[in-house]
């Protein structure tokens, strides 16, 4: 289960900002979690609430999580389309000459701290 881990190196993460910034209590993380990064929600909530509660800092901290969309770009027409409903060829012309955009991401958007 390697959401553990990403919590984990999150709570370090965390904890350093919080000694840079003072901060004695962080009540809040608000991540951006890619539709195709791999991360299975439930375990990584599971694993946050493992891990927040062994951290002064983090204790009871709620972890909220938004769903970012798959997008792959066609090369061949510059369309762009759902990743996951089409896989790597375009369904606008058929092309497999596409890349992922964005669905792979594992970003901490927003900390709520005192």
């Amino acid at each position: 289960m390697h959401e553990l881990g990403i919590v984990f190196h999150m709570a370090d993460l965390l904890e350093d900002i919080a000694r840079e910034q003072q901060l004695t209590r962080i009540s809040k993380v608000v991540v951006d979690l890619g539709e195709v990064s791999g991360v299975v929600t439930e375990f990584f909530d599971d694993a946050w609430q493992w891990a927040a509660n062994r951290s002064d800092l983090l204790r009871g901290a709620e972890l909220e999580v938004h769903q970012v969309e798959a997008v792959t770009v066609c090369n061949a027409c510059g369309k762009t389309y759902p990743a996951v409903a089409h896989g790597r060829i375009c369904p606008h012309c058929a092309s497999a000459d596409t890349e992922l955009l964005r669905g792979r991401e594992l970003e901490i958007r927003e900390v709520e701290a005192y």
